[in-house]
């Protein structure tokens, strides 16, 4: 008979579809954090990114869509009906299918966080992207991180993930939804899962919804060649970064964030993880590219003690004034 995991790894093949030369650790480029300039000083005095909660961020109705259209699809497909074979195997997938979605509404989408970033293209877009100024980069008058990616260790036990966005319309992710679920109903034929297993059967099914929920966003947004850095707090079986729940006060009121130290720690990096070693340049907006600016921002880093940065401070030559 089979184990738990075992079973769960047989429905591996959902994940098919995701080209892993395409996305991290395979593929490490250059990637833009655009922001304000107190941002910019804060990530540095306290070696500090926040990570956010989508259900705050624009990026909410990209998540329901995803879990919900899943749901919604996932009730409706006879495929699944079919696979089951009978009327009890079938309530009992319906049940396990409703229950890992309430899990996920009332404990696991709290608790998910997602920093946002842009590939950048230093040959092509050297002075960032003017879109990205305009609408993360303080119109102009802001700052871009460029982080080097393949400056990071990759470690499979990590709970974060990082992975490029894929861009489509909403009846292009619609079918996509419908193909996987024809995909799992094939599985679940030739797995043979007993009655008692058939939960573990549809939590891997979710966790398939769940990720492409996270990494998809209408194609819309598709200049942004966004890249996401996320963390899921039911992945961290070790607690590595669980002491890094915090919260924020704004102008949208009190929210959940994950401020996590970029630092090294144990068991989730490497040793030698900081500030210094992942970042490669800090561009400053095409509103402030002046030597003022690009003078006051090295002596920030020189104060807080990033010294070693300011040599990589550069001013953007777009010509872009806010």
């Amino acid at each position: 008979m089979k184990t738990n995991d075992e079973i769960f790894r047989s429905f591996d093949p959902l994940w098919a579809d995701i080209q892993n030369s395409d996305s991290f650790p395979a593929k490490r480029p250059l990637l833009a954090h655009y922001t304000s300039i107190s941002t910019l000083e804060c990530i540095m005095a306290n070696d500090e990114i926040w990570l956010s909660n989508p259900l705050y961020m624009n990026d909410m109705e990209e998540l329901r869509f995803g879990i919900l259209e899943g749901a919604r699809a996932f009730r409706q497909n006879e495929a699944i009906k079919t696979a089951c074979g009978n009327s009890n195997r079938y309530n009992l997938t319906l049940d396990a299918f409703e229950a890992k979605l309430k899990q996920f509404s009332e404990e696991q989408a709290f608790d998910i966080y997602v920093f946002c970033l842009s590939e950048h293209d230093a040959a092509k877009n050297s002075d960032g992207r003017l879109s990205m100024w305009r609408g993360y980069g303080s119109n102009g008058n802001g700052a871009a991180i460029i982080f080097d990616t393949a400056k990071l260790n990759y470690l499979s036990g990590s709970p974060l993930i990082i992975a490029n966005v894929t861009y489509a319309s909403g009846n292009d992710r619609c079918s996509w939804i419908d193909g996987k679920l024809t995909e799992f109903a094939n599985l679940l034929v030739e797995q043979d899962i007993p009655d008692d297993k058939l939960h573990i059967a549809v939590g891997a099914l979710f966790e398939r919804i769940k990720i492409f929920s996270i990494f998809t966003k209408h194609h819309g947004f598709s200049e942004e060649q966004e890249w996401r850095m996320v963390y899921l707090r039911e992945r961290d079986h070790q607690k590595h970064l669980s002491g890094m729940l915090h919260y924020a006060v704004g102008k949208n009121g009190i929210e959940p964030k994950l401020k996590y130290k970029i630092l090294p720690i144990e068991g989730a990096t490497t040793n030698d993880l900081s500030l210094e070693k992942v970042v490669h340049q800090i561009i400053l907006g095409p509103s402030i590219s002046n030597p003022l600016a690009v003078s006051s921002v090295k002596r920030m880093l020189e104060t807080v003690k990033k010294s070693e940065l300011s040599n990589r401070v550069i001013a953007s030559t777009t010509p872009f004034r806010a």
